[in-house]
């Protein structure tokens, strides 16, 4: 497993070791041991699973109340995924960070809290997408922002996105600087 900082401070790039043969392949995607020699958590509140069709995005979502970090990864198909900072104090406040996650590719991300995720499907096959997540879900201490915001400049690879009422309805990035969350980080 190898574990490479990324242009937001505190997210991370986990890369695991494919193991593929004609049969398929077998990827180790958590190991307690490994995570702690790194530096990274290994309880868990709780895992997750989403599976999206091609062409859907879904995003930009982040959790303040409790703060959330998560681990995400891909076990069936691709997805483009992005990360925006929404730190104030941070130098990269407002900035992206996107990478394509596969099931093939061993690519997995760290997000500390403070960041909002999202990600789309391409290719032709669906995705499926895990998290394991550092506390629980919290219906009212969940929030997002338009993943097609002109100013975040996301370059998503879909043209006509396929998106949920919900996250159509996401402020902007700069209704979202009129009223920003807090963010309690340890």
């Amino acid at each position: 497993m190898k574990l490479t900082p990324l242009a937001l401070p505190g997210l991370l790039q986990l890369e695991v070791t494919v193991r593929a043969d004609p049969r398929g392949y077998f990827i180790e995607n958590f190991n307690a041991a490994r995570f702690r020699e790194m530096g990274l958590p290994t309880e868990f509140a709780q895992d997750n699973q989403s599976r999206s069709v091609p062409g859907v995005l879904r995003g930009l979502h982040y959790q303040f109340d409790p703060p959330q970090a998560k681990l995400v990864g891909v076990t069936r198909g691709r997805i483009f995924d992005a990360v925006v900072d929404l730190r104030p104090e941070s130098p990269t406040y407002g900035r992206h960070y996107c990478v394509e996650l596969s099931d093939a590719n061993g690519r997995w991300l760290w997000i500390p809290p403070g960041l909002a995720h999202g990600f789309c499907v391409v290719g032709n096959e669906a995705a499926d997408v895990v998290y394991k997540v550092t506390t629980p879900w919290n219906v009212a201490g969940e929030a997002g922002i338009r993943a097609d915001d002109p100013e975040l400049a996301i370059p998503w690879p879909v043209r006509q996105p396929v998106l949920s009422a919900r996250d159509a309805a996401l402020p902007s990035f700069a209704e979202y600087r009129q009223r920003p969350r807090r963010w309690e980080l340890d």
